[in-house]
């Protein structure tokens, strides 16, 4: 016989309205109550009806997170720390991949509007805001992650880094680099117009050779960076920047397996999108530039809650910075 909510009510000397509150945080329990009704839940193994609790409230207590590459750590990072976010709130996550595609967003963007989800939070692969914008249902709560338009309609947290890659230029500069090269991500982003337009910045204000061949695009995915690598290195630059952490790592790992010694051989500076050091390997002799990417998870999964529950609040844009962590810094 399937167990009730009145089955736990029972079990735990509490009213049904109270056990309700409980699982749904609707109202305040004190700690001894909660601690009754989870101890009888656990023990009777009552599951929530949640079907019947989303009829009740109009809301299905999930999220969707629409990401490029769901292979790529700095995408696993966000949504493992905007889970841990909205999980302590009662709430799931979806997850869907559009591996780049426009396309596929659209068809997820369609699928997780119609009635699945409460909110969306997207890291979009679009260019084009009125292509993205005609997809969301009028007052459907969305965040923007990571990459953002140049029309602010939606809600967004993401990192600011052109600080940290003016200033990564201007030290090469200084260290008498004069042909730097810069691999970004896929040019229609938010994120790469940004990096790109620091990298000019500063090779123009260093009076450093300004050649077009020497900004090469790549994308989210591992296998778009040796191919640009293997141009700047034909063209002779003296340094590189590489403006993302997937990237990143297969750089320094193909530099060395054709002999070049980062530092020593080639300047490189590594973006490092996520806390670890299972490849301290890769970045023990480069300058880096540190994502805050934990936190940009936890921001967005904040920030969609809030949506969901006062979608009328004004759009709010939380922009973060990265940290720039010269050589000779962080091997202290």
């Amino acid at each position: 016989m399937k167990v009730t909510i009145s089955d736990v009510a029972r079990l735990a000397g509490v009213s049904t309205a109270t056990v309700s509150h409980t699982i749904n945080s609707t109202r305040y329990v004190s700690s001894d109550t909660k601690d009754k009704v989870y101890h009888a839940i656990h023990q009777l193994g009552y599951t929530p009806d949640a079907s019947a609790r989303s009829f009740r409230t109009g809301k299905k207590k999930t999220v969707g997170f629409i990401v490029p590459d769901i292979s790529n750590k700095f995408f696993g990072t966000i949504i493992e720390s905007a889970e841990n976010c909205l999980s302590a709130k009662g709430y799931h996550l979806i997850i869907a991949n559009t591996k780049e595609s426009a396309e596929r967003e659209e068809t997820s963007l369609r699928l997780l509007t119609a009635g699945l989800v409460d909110g969306l939070l997207v890291a979009s692969t679009m260019e084009d805001f009125s292509r993205f914008d005609q997809l969301i249902p009028a007052g459907f709560p969305v965040v923007l992650v990571d990459r953002t338009f140049d029309t602010q309609k939606y809600p967004s947290v993401s990192v600011s880094n052109f600080q940290p890659i003016y200033r990564s230029v201007c030290r090469l500069a200084a260290k008498g680099k004069r042909r730097i090269g810069i691999i970004g991500g896929l040019p229609r982003l938010s994120t790469t117009r940004e990096r790109i337009a620091a990298y000019q910045a500063a090779v123009a204000d260093c009076r450093l050779t300004q050649d077009e061949n020497f900004i090469r695009y790549g994308d989210s995915m591992e296998d778009s960076a040796p191919p640009c690598l293997d141009q700047l290195l034909e063209r002779n630059c003296d340094a590189i920047l590489v403006c993302q952490g997937l990237m990143a790592a297969v750089t320094i790992a193909y530099l060395r397996g054709k002999g070049i010694q980062p530092q020593r051989d080639l300047e490189v500076v590594s973006f490092v999108d996520y806390s670890t050091r299972a490849y301290e390997f890769y970045y023990d002799q480069v300058d880096r530039i540190v994502q805050p990417v934990e936190e940009l998870g936890r921001i967005a999964g904040e920030q969609i809650l809030h949506r969901i529950e006062q979608p009328d609040t004004p759009v709010l844009e939380r922009v973060l910075t990265s940290a720039y962590l010269p050589f000779e810094e962080h091997a202290i």
